[in-house]
This record gives structure tokens, sequence and C-alpha cells, in this order.
């Protein structure tokens, strides 16, 4: 009943129309990439029979959970650059909102879970049928989304719920919840703190999990007899890594420092790091590179021509 503003304002990435434009070609760019990367991953491991097995299972979910996380925002971005229409309503921002903050958290939660499952491939090769069980791996995959809405859900409702009286004016190019505290014309320093909290337990958690998994994984390597075998092991390994240290370094760094709101230009060019570029590179550092995908993908292609 107290709210007065019924839009906001995203300044969006660029103010001039030929910067626009060369972005709205980046992004275009990227977002088909993203999409067609994940499209694949999911058909290649979904019709292949060689495919049927928990790595494959939690890629093609990770595959998916990418394809919702980079539209929740890219449609809405590639239009205002395209239209120059800078405005998003009230519930349209509310639910933006909503969706980015949940399928980022539970982005942390799947590569989290798939760190362990490499773990548990590597470290105990004998033992990997039987600890990741069909139903282990749908109970893991569970608990990521209900984990990230849990802890999500709470601090967006109560953000939902605050009085708006202007200003309206956000300067970033989708609706952050940081950037949603500061327009508000209360005091919000129980859901900042509340936050806060729960960043600190989602981010540095799943990175502790994330990096002793690997961790372990490369003391595991640095045993193997074969120098050919170390090789490709630390290929595949150094480039999952630097996936999750650019992916894990820009989101601390963005909502994690000590003067976490934000609005300035730096947070934006932050946000395009963990939003778009690492979501681009993901499908083909974490499952087009492997040997049985690129094989799958090939005889597939072969089929169709």
């Amino acid at each position: 009943n107290h709210t007065t503003v019924v839009e906001f304002v995203l300044l969006g990435l660029a103010n001039s129309r030929h910067l626009e434009i060369i972005l709205f070609l980046f992004l275009g760019l990227a977002y088909f990439l993203i999409l067609l990367g994940n499209i694949s991953v999911i058909t290649i491991t979904l019709t292949n029979n060689s495919l049927q097995t928990p790595m494959y299972y939690f890629l093609r979910n990770f595959a998916l959970l990418e394809i919702t996380f980079t539209s929740a925002f890219l449609p809405s971005t590639l239009y205002s650059l395209l239209t120059e229409r800078k405005t998003i309503s009230l519930p349209g921002c509310f639910l933006q909102m909503l969706v980015f903050s949940c399928l980022g958290a539970c982005t942390f939660f799947h590569m989290a879970v798939m760190s362990l499952d490499r773990y548990v491939a590597i470290c105990h090769p004998l033992h990997y049928t039987a600890i990741m069980s069909s139903r282990l791996c749908l109970q893991l995959i569970l608990s990521c989304w209900a984990l990230s809405f849990l802890s999500i859900f709470p601090p967006t409702i109560m953000t939902v719920q605050l009085p708006f009286c202007g200003p309206n004016v956000m300067n970033h190019f989708y609706c952050d919840i940081s950037l949603l505290l500061e327009l508000s014309c209360t005091d919000t320093g129980f859901i900042e703190e509340l936050i806060f909290i729960i960043l600190i337990l989602i981010l540095p958690g799943t990175l502790i999990v994330t990096a002793v998994s690997y961790g372990c994984i490369i003391v595991t390597i640095l045993q193997t007899p074969s120098s050919a075998g170390r090789r490709k092991a630390f290929s595949t390994c150094s480039a999952h890594l630097m996936v999750v240290t650019m992916f894990y370094s820009t989101c601390i760094y963005r909502y994690i420092r000590p003067e976490q709101r934000g609005g300035q230009d730096s947070d934006k060019i932050l946000s395009l790091f963990f939003s778009v570029l690492t979501q681009t590179l993901n499908p083909y550092i974490y499952s087009l590179r492997n040997r049985q995908v690129k094989q799958a993908l090939k005889e597939r292609i072969l089929k169709f021509s």
C-alpha cells in the first residue's frame, strides 16, 4: 500500500547507441553459444547409451541449470540493448531477482556436487558405481535445488514486501537484490545482514568442498605412473579450476566485499564475468572437451549428414 514506484529503470551496460549495438552482438553470440553448447550436452548425454553414468547425469542437469539461469536475464538485456527500453515492471523485477538468485545459488551447490563426483570417480574408482547410485545422484540434485530455494527465498520475499517510494534507477543490467535494498525507503539492515550470512555459508562453504575435492584429485593424479595419463588429467583439472576460480572470485568480490552495496560500473563488469562469460565456457570446458562426448557428437553429426 505504501509503494509508489510502479517500475524500475535499468541503466544497462552502455551509454552510447554505438556501444549498445556492439554489446548486443557480443551478448547475442554468447547466449547463442550457451544455448547451443548446453542443448548439445543434454541431447548427446540423453541419446547415447554409453553416457548413462552419474558424471553425465550431473553434467546434463548442470546444462539445464545454465540454460535457465542465463535465460532469467539475458533475453531482457538483449531486448533493452536493441530497443533502448530501460524500464522493467515491479513484478517483473522481483521475479527476475528471485529466479536469478535461486539459480545462481543452485550453481554453486551443483559445482560442489560435480567436484565430489569427480573425487569419487578418480580417488575411489572401484567403489564409484556402488557409491554414486542413481538414487544418491537424484538425492544430490534435489538437495541442490532445495538448499538454494530455502536459502534464497526468505530474504527475497522480505525484499519484495519493502516499500519503494523513489528513486527507481538501478545502475545495472538486471534486478540485483543489493541495489533493490538501496532503493527501498525503509531500514533494510536486517535483510542485508541475513543475505550476508547466507552468502558466507554458500560461497565459501561450497568453495571449500570444491577445493578439497580437486586437491585430493591432484594428489591422486600425481601418484599415477603414466606421464601421459598425468598430463591428460592435469589438462582437464586445470581447465575446470580455471572456470571455478573465475566464477568464485568474481562472485565473492561482488557480493562479500566489505562495501557490499553495488551500483558502480565495475560491478556490472564483474557480473558479466560470472553470469555470461563463465556460462559460455562451462559446456565446452566440462563436457564438450570430453573424449566420450566428442566421439558421441561426431557419431551424431555423421548420422545426420
